[in-house]
């Protein structure tokens, strides 16, 4: 996303330090991640992160335990390391204080107590599913959903549970790749609940095409046993994070940008695609951000401007609104009751061997369901400030990637980190222990 610290990125400053980089512990399987595709500026070589390995596992580490120092949350905040899980990616909170993380791989993870004042429990295997990666989760009315590369699954949940057994209850990438494109560049799909409804981002099989696959580059609507599917929103290129606003039941989605276009343009942005009309057109790749053609002749008349904008190259990966009437030791201030927190993946790609964005999460304030500040077509960080960064030096060096973001029974804010292996907790300073405080 916003590049913290780097030049005509946007989204605010990172510290002046040079982190070391942290290494995954011993006994956890390191986290390498698929690169989320990010335009490369003109003349500009990509440098790739290398693809996802074997399936990640948890590691049954020390947690509790102070966050690396040069990373960074506002004044007021303390972070610490809960949990260390290979290629954590979306996180699910549940209600009494365990954590959910999905992954890389083929394990959904759980993180007992991650609540607890202190530490919280050992990491273990929630469940099992073959059908890779098992990135997107999310709870709602006693059930936990999983989506895949292939399809969506339930499994059943009753308070306390420490595993469960998915049952797949629908589909997707049901067709072919897109014929003469760059082969199958997006594995994974995003979930989320609003009432009886369940939608699901699913990526697109190219950088930039037209699909054959009607499931791709999709959001797609059903019941909550996998019913009724049919397409909310189309032409959205890798919606990856998709987060429920409990203010007004709307679920909103963000996700990564194309590659191979002038730099800085189009932005990457999020929008609350339940509110749209069924089908609604995102209009990628030929029509994007304003309603502006990117592909000549292209009509964009009937294209969706989306409710909230960030830089180009950001890689939105994660997001969660803070409850306005959130309770428990760890809730946050008034400021950020009813907000969205954005996670961002950062850029793979570089100039001169620095990641043209870095990662972070940045806070977007809220009023009556929608961003605070309108969508500034000239600023694309106008709507949002940062609130966790560091990620990155001015080197490029970079210490984590910032992944899934969640909000916990009692107020923490939980963050994930698939280069470092690791979940974040983020807590008001004064409540919590084994914690460092940090300032911006």
């Amino acid at each position: 996303l916003a590049a913290a610290g780097l030049a005509a990125c946007g989204g605010g400053g990172t510290s002046g330090a040079s982190p070391i980089v942290q290494q995954p512990p011993p006994g956890s399987i390191g986290a390498t991640t698929a690169p989320e595709a990010t335009p490369t500026p003109p003349g500009v070589t990509p440098t790739p992160t290398p693809p996802p390995g074997v399936t990640p596992t948890p590691f049954a580490g020390p947690t509790a335990a102070p966050a690396n120092a040069a990373l960074h949350v506002p004044s007021g905040f303390i972070v610490s390391v809960v949990a260390h899980v290979g290629g954590a990616r979306a996180l699910a909170a549940l209600p009494n204080g365990d954590l959910l993380v999905g992954t890389q791989g083929a394990n959904v993870v759980i993180v007992p107590n991650a609540e607890s004042p202190g530490a919280a429990g050992t990491p273990a295997t929630f469940a099992t599913i073959a059908d890779t990666p098992a990135q997107g989760i999310a709870y709602g009315s006693s059930v936990v959903f999983v989506a895949t590369q292939y399809g969506v699954y339930r499994i059943p949940y009753t308070t306390g549970a420490q595993s469960g057994t998915a049952q797949k209850i629908a589909s997707v990438r049901t067709g072919s790749i897109a014929p003469n494109s760059d082969g199958d560049v997006h594995h994974t799909s995003s979930v989320a609940v609003s009432g009886s409804t369940l939608y699901v981002g699913v990526g697109s099989s190219c950088n930039a095409c037209t699909e054959t696959d009607p499931t791709r580059a999709t959001v797609q609507k059903m019941g909550l046993d996998g019913s009724g599917m049919t397409t909310q929103a189309r032409r959205w290129r890798n919606a990856i994070a998709l987060t429920t606003d409990p203010a007004t039941g709307n679920v909103w989605a963000g996700g990564a940008g194309q590659d191979n276009l002038p730099q800085y343009h189009p932005y990457e942005f999020m929008d609350a695609v339940s509110a749209r009309t069924a089908g609604a057109d995102y209009g990628w790749p030929a029509c994007e951000e304003n309603q502006h053609a990117y592909t000549q002749g292209a009509d964009c008349s009937n294209v969706v401007a989306p409710a909230l904008e960030f830089p180009a190259y950001s890689t939105i990966i994660g997001a969660t609104f803070y409850p306005a009437a959130q309770t428990g030791p760890y809730a946050f201030p008034s400021t950020y009751r009813g907000g969205l927190f954005v996670s961002m993946h950062g850029s793979w790609h570089s100039i001169g061997n620095v990641p043209i964005d870095a990662p972070h999460v940045a806070f977007v304030p809220f009023a009556g369901g929608a961003p605070a500040h309108a969508v500034n077509w000239s600023d694309p960080t106008a709507q949002w400030s940062d609130f966790f960064t560091g990620f990155q030096d001015g080197s490029g060096n970079r210490i984590g990637r910032t992944t899934g973001v969640a909000v916990g029974a009692q107020g923490s804010l939980f963050v994930g980190d698939d280069q470092a292996g690791v979940i974040y907790r983020i807590r008001p300073a004064g409540t919590a222990t084994s914690a460092i405080r940090r300032r911006r």
